[in-house]
């Protein structure tokens, strides 16, 4: 199928959250282990793009935002059988169009996927030196 063919939405109630979460937590390098509870509290406090042929949801993105000032990018991905065929390339065109996002300031992290990105204005911190970060847990529990 054609990059055409590949329908866009940020209707959460669209996403197959089980393909998400089978994704995420056992091919993704950045996500792996994470727990459904979790992704979907993660995914409901979210801007959530699906990617889809018919009804079928072969690529996802979210977004973490005020949608106002700032933006962070997450879990951008497409499912292996559907790479190669310009879908990542759409879906980043579809986050960036996005009416809440379009004049946002972006953050991500990748280690493999810098040339996308690269492509929708994102480049490398001009000053890591300020970068700060905590890391999380994924843990389920309610006190975090």
């Amino acid at each position: 199928m054609s990059i055409s063919a590949l329908r866009i939405s940020d209707d959460p109630s669209e996403l197959n959250v089980g393909m998400i979460h089978r994704f995420l937590s056992t091919e993704s390098y950045w996500a792996s282990g994470i727990s459904r509870t979790v992704l979907q509290r993660a995914l409901a406090h979210s801007l959530c793009f699906g990617g889809y042929l018919d009804r079928t949801q072969v690529a996802f993105a979210r977004v973490v935002t005020d949608r106002a000032t700032f933006a962070h990018l997450k879990d951008v991905f497409v499912l292996p059988a559907f790479r190669g065929r310009g879908f990542g390339t759409a879906l980043m065109k579809a986050v960036m169009a996005h009416s809440d996002l379009r004049a946002v300031a972006f953050t991500l992290a990748t280690d493999d996927a810098q040339t996308l990105y690269e492509k929708f204005g994102f480049v490398r911190s001009p000053h890591p030196e300020r970068s700060m970060v905590r890391p999380g847990t994924f843990l389920d529990g309610v006190d975090r």
